[in-house]
């Protein structure tokens, strides 16, 4: 008997079809020429400092290429909770047009300071280019959802963030070649006044957005109002310690990229090119982490990848320390002599890695965040994240110009971040051991197994439910979990909850132990106790109504314990199906499992199918059985 496909897929919407739409077109090309003007006249500044070896007010270029970047995002830190309430107060559409008349205004100053070789007028438009950007962040946020059907708003938001990483890149890389061409300060002042005079008119299309509360009263205390907003983002303790997460995240890479300059021109000897191709490298290896992101957890962000990455940062920032000569090998050489070098190349791998892992770990907690944060606060905590994200940035800059002036190295800056990095992902990890657990199961089930997944959509995204399903093997749950989009309570058998090694994992996943009334009958009342109290709190909870993992293959006689839970909280039943475990190592085929490891397993390919919820009272065991049997079929 074949396995049934199930009820069709709901059609998913094309988000490059939304480039045709007037509703989001005028609004994506605002906020790409806004992301790419920042980062064209941020490079072009910082380029500029670093290349042409001017010393300003006592500093050097070294500690100015530092402090610019910091100065940038300075105004995100003070007033992205002022930035926040302006959008919920006023129309998007308007907030959007009169930020970026604001645009033009900063552009003309920052044109006038390219003109006149005034650096403290650039740097003044550099501020002002920071604030710009912190009042058009809330409106660029929650734009999407007043314009988007529900179903459209994945496509909208992955358009946005690449259109946001093309911009950065292409905005990088210009920015830094202008400075590079003759006549620079000239071309960097039409460039940067052209895209800004782009930006305002694409704005004109983007359609009326009603305010979300137009009787807000605006606090203008960004202290008072970005403690409330932080707070909001402490209320959850999984969302609060992501956040920290994607913060560090952020001080690391801006203590990085804040040193490529210095270390394309004094640690190894190159010209503006080589450090756009620095720059270039690591833009790169963002969005080629970003991409494996979704591809490594099989369609949806998997939280277990970010230690994964985590030690990535640590391994290549180490490596970079490594890779840096202790002499520059070439004067002022382009990107053909960097190449001959090859520890050159090396550099370049480790810069590439650095970048990879970032996206590795960036994308799974942004997204932890948005689906564990409660619904009533997400624009509000993502407002948090901002602000975390911003102050992190400007410790960033300072952390390391007091480091340089104490006379460490370019390297040896990089080797302390990416030893600190250890220590700042260990801690976290501690407070909230399921980053770890989620990690280990991704990397048991993804090593051991190539696992297919159909129907995992039926999964509810959120609320209370009972996950049911065959028991082939002793890892079942373990490919259950790395399967799921949230975390599930599986309810087990004592002895299989004390096997060594994946007892920590089943406890820090906070499985139920449970026992016959024969053996342990205190665990078993337990055990209902500690699943109806599971249910209550919205949690999902996994059974095995089987009672045992199968000696034969085939399915045994569901048990009635099922009900006794559904008695109690009546909540929807999801059930599913595994194939293809029977036979493993870790199945009791041909005897005891985990007995003969030569058995069928590695690298096999294995199934879980999920079919849509029960209601229920609709459920009974022999139903239940019926149903899991149809989505299993024939193999085992």
């Amino acid at each position: 008997m074949g396995v049934p496909r199930g009820p069709p897929k709901p059609t998913m919407s094309n988000q490059f079809q939304l480039m045709r739409e007037k509703r989001f077109l005028p609004f994506f090309l605002t906020q790409f020429l806004g992301a790419f003007n920042d980062n064209v006249f941020k490079t072009a500044l910082i380029t500029l400092v670093a290349f042409r070896g001017a010393e300003f007010a006592g500093l050097g270029s070294a500690q100015l290429t530092t402090l610019l970047p910091g100065l940038f995002i300075l105004p995100f830190f003070l007033f992205s909770a002022t930035g926040g309430q302006v959008a919920d107060k006023y129309d998007k559409g308007s907030v959007a047009r009169v930020v970026k008349l604001c645009e033009i205004a900063i552009m003309l100053l920052a044109g006038w300071g390219f003109l006149a070789h005034s650096l403290w007028q650039l740097v003044l438009a550099l501020v002002l280019m920071g604030l710009h950007s912190t009042f058009f962040g809330p409106v660029k946020y929650s734009y999407l959802p007043q314009h988007l059907a529900p179903q459209e708003l994945v496509g909208g938001n992955g358009m946005v963030g690449m259109g946001t990483f093309v911009a950065i890149l292409l905005g990088q890389v210009l920015g830094a070649g202008l400075i590079a061409l003759d006549d620079s300060n000239r071309l960097a002042s039409i460039g940067v006044l052209a895209l800004a005079i782009a930006g305002w008119w694409a704005s004109r299309g983007i359609p009326s957005s009603p305010p979300a509360e137009p009787g807000l009263k605006v606090n203008l205390n960004p202290f008072s109002e970005t403690w409330r907003n932080i707070g909001f983002a402490r209320s959850n303790r999984a969302v609060w310690l992501s956040v920290l997460g994607i913060s560090w995240f952020w001080f690391y890479g801006a203590t990085v990229l804040a040193q490529f300059p210095n270390l394309a021109k004094s640690a190894l000897g190159g010209s503006e090119s080589v450090f756009m191709l620095l720059l270039t490298v690591f833009s790169v290896g963002v969005g080629i982490g970003s991409l494996l992101c979704e591809r490594l957890s099989r369609g949806r962000v998997e939280i277990g990848l970010v230690p994964l990455a985590a030690i990535g940062l640590t391994l290549f920032g180490t490596d970079m320390y490594f890779s840096i000569p202790d002499t520059p090998l070439m004067q002022n050489g382009g990107i053909t002599e960097y190449l001959q070098h090859f520890t050159h190349w090396r550099l370049l791998f480790d810069i590439a890695a650095l970048g990879l892992c970032g996206g590795l770990y960036v994308v799974p907690l942004n997204a932890m965040i948005q689906t564990r944060c409660d619904r009533r606060y997400v624009s509000r905590v993502i407002a948090a994240v901002n602000i975390m994200n911003a102050g992190f940035m400007v410790v960033s800059a300072g952390v390391s110009m007091v480091l340089l002036g104490l006379g460490l190295s370019i390297g040896e800056l990089f080797l302390a971040v990416a030893l600190f990095n250890a220590v700042v992902a260990i801690y976290i990890y501690t407070l909230l051991p399921e980053f770890l657990m989620r990690f280990i199961v991704w990397l048991l089930v993804h090593t051991v197994y190539r696992v297919r997944t159909q129907g995992v959509a039926h999964i509810p995204e959120g609320g209370a439910a009972v996950i049911v399903c065959n028991h082939v093997s002793f890892v079942d749950a373990l490919v259950i979990l790395a399967a799921s989009p949230r975390p599930i309570r599986f309810v087990m058998d004592h002895r299989i909850f004390r096997i060594p090694v994946l007892n920590f994992v089943f406890r820090e996943n906070r499985a139920i132990p449970i026992a016959s009334a024969k053996e342990d009958p205190d665990t078993l009342h337990r055990a209902y106790d500690d699943i109806a109290a599971a249910l209550a709190a919205g949690d999902l909870v996994g059974i095995f109504p089987e009672g045992r993992v199968t000696d034969s293959g085939e399915i045994a006689p569901f048990k009635g314990g099922i009900n006794k839970i559904l008695q109690r909280n009546p909540v929807p039943v999801v059930p599913m199906a595994l194939r293809g475990l029977w036979g493993s190592f870790f199945s009791r085929k041909g005897g005891p499992a985990m007995s003969k490891p030569f058995r069928r397993g590695f690298f096999n390919r294995i199934e879980l199918i999920v079919d849509a919820p029960m209601a229920p009272d609709s459920v009974s065991p022999a139903a239940l059985q019926a149903r899991i049997q149809t989505l299993r079929g024939e193999a085992a």
